[in-house]
């Protein structure tokens, strides 16, 4: 736990003192930016731009169609769900990394209802404050298959979880609030209710610690372009338990998943496994792209002592989020409300602030200090929840000195108004 109090100079000791420094030296980072995004979309790896390069012009450009066998772009899925295992608490032959992460929230949602369906429960239970995309997806499943949407707040859990639900639907770490769950007791307390759980690991995946198969879930899903550096729109991962794994078809029944796809049979026969989970052709170069960036998270095994266990990463994080909160509130008295729980068992990899004067500038206050190289992010608000400035703390190539700075220009956009400059106010396509 950092101190309430702090100074540059502590930022400075904390930064030399850090076995993860040297981590950073994997990323190519912009000269005079301090990255507070990496919640949204993660920094290259120094070693992509070459690895795509080799992709493209040796197995693609001299292997050709040779390569799926000689340079193993048919196994490729596998070979980094493996990886990605490591970081999720999951075991080999458990992962697949591929599609999209609303494409795979189909593919598990579907497989966990059309489980459910002889038990006569018609009920998918989610949160309000998820992320739009699974509960677009939820919505559309459950008015297909004759289920129903409920929408709940989290202080509602565990006890909605009553006779009629068929499937809990979460996210892990809020993409709003930074807010966490509490994955295994959840997990156990849908399992005593006779519910499937589906979680989605966007804002987890080599960011906190998951451990799918001790935790007991049924099914898994996550992105590959976040904490894990995959690249723009990089392909997601799916993870089911092996007592799921090969009891049913997923619906997206595409010859990738065949268990023989070059049989070329008319008759869809499903692979083992979570290999049925595969649908079409893979795309090769992101997922090349994206093994380089579950590499600079693999990078920090070292230095955890048990190997996968993320220790080293999460106790980073959970500094670098102390220090930006005591720093914010140190130097901005007054003016933010904290959003993310302060407990850390309940914290995710970021930090939440409101404008503690239910103000409308929170957007022109993230855009001033994205024009001073200060880069986070805005969520909108609603009825329930103010608008929101967003910093994600990717461990891996933030230091203490970068939080100190952010701060420091924070203090200058408040003190200088600069956020009041109509160029600020001007909403962009993505916000």
């Amino acid at each position: 736990m950092t101190p309430m109090t702090m100074t540059f100079d502590d930022c400075r000791r904390l930064d030399a003192e850090d076995p993860l420094a040297t981590l950073r030296g994997q990323f190519i980072l912009p000269e005079g930016v301090i990255y507070l995004d990496g919640n949204s979309l993660g920094v290259l790896p120094g070693a992509a731009p070459a690895r795509i390069a080799e992709v493209v012009t040796q197995e693609w450009g001299e292997g050709l169609i040779r390569s799926w066998n000689s340079a193993r772009w048919i196994d490729l899925p596998q070979r980094l769900g493996d990886k990605l295992a490591r970081l999720i608490g999951a075991a080999p032959g458990e992962v697949v990394c591929t599609d999209g992460t609303s494409v795979n929230l189909y593919k598990v949602l579907f497989a966990a209802l059309s489980q459910m369906i002889p038990t006569g429960r018609r009920v998918v239970i989610s949160e309000r404050s998820n992320f739009p995309t699974d509960l677009y997806i939820a919505e559309s499943l459950c008015r297909e298959r004759g289920f129903t949407l409920k929408l709940i707040d989290e202080s509602e859990l565990p006890a909605v979880l009553d006779e009629q639900v068929a499937v809990l639907m979460l996210t892990h770490v809020n993409y709003r609030t930074g807010a966490m769950h509490d994955m295994k007791t959840l997990t156990a307390a849908a399992h005593a209710a006779g519910v499937l759980t589906v979680w989605d690991l966007a804002h987890s995946a080599g960011a906190v610690p998951v451990a799918l198969n001790d935790s007991g879930a049924d099914f898994a899903i996550g992105c590959g372009y976040k904490y894990l550096n995959g690249g723009p729109g990089a392909p997601a991962f799916v993870w089911v338990h092996a007592r799921h794994a090969s009891r049913f078809e997923q619906p997206l029944s595409g010859w990738f998943g065949h268990a023989a796809p070059f049989e070329f049979s008319p008759h869809y026969r499903p692979a083992p496994g979570v290999a049925r989970y595969l649908c079409g052709t893979q795309p090769i170069i992101a997922l090349s792209a994206l093994e380089c960036g579950i590499d600079t998270v693999l990078a920090a095994e070292p230095f955890d002592g048990k190997g996968g266990s993320m220790a080293a990463l999460r106790a980073k994080s959970l500094a670098l989020t102390d220090a930006f909160i005591a720093l914010v509130e140190q130097r901005c008295p007054g003016r933010f409300t904290l959003i993310t729980p302060r407990e850390h068992a309940r914290r995710g990899s970021q930090v939440c602030l409101a404008l503690a004067d239910g103000g409308a500038g929170a957007y022109a206050i993230v855009q001033a200090l994205i024009a001073r190289g200060v880069i986070g992010d805005f969520r909108a608000g609603d009825t329930r929840m103010p608008d929101i400035l967003r910093f994600g703390f990717t461990p891996l190539y933030l230091g203490f000195e970068d939080v100190w700075n952010a701060v420091e220009h924070l203090v200058q956009v408040l003190e200088h108004e600069e956020w009041k400059q109509p160029e600020f106010t001007q909403k962009l396509a993505v916000t």
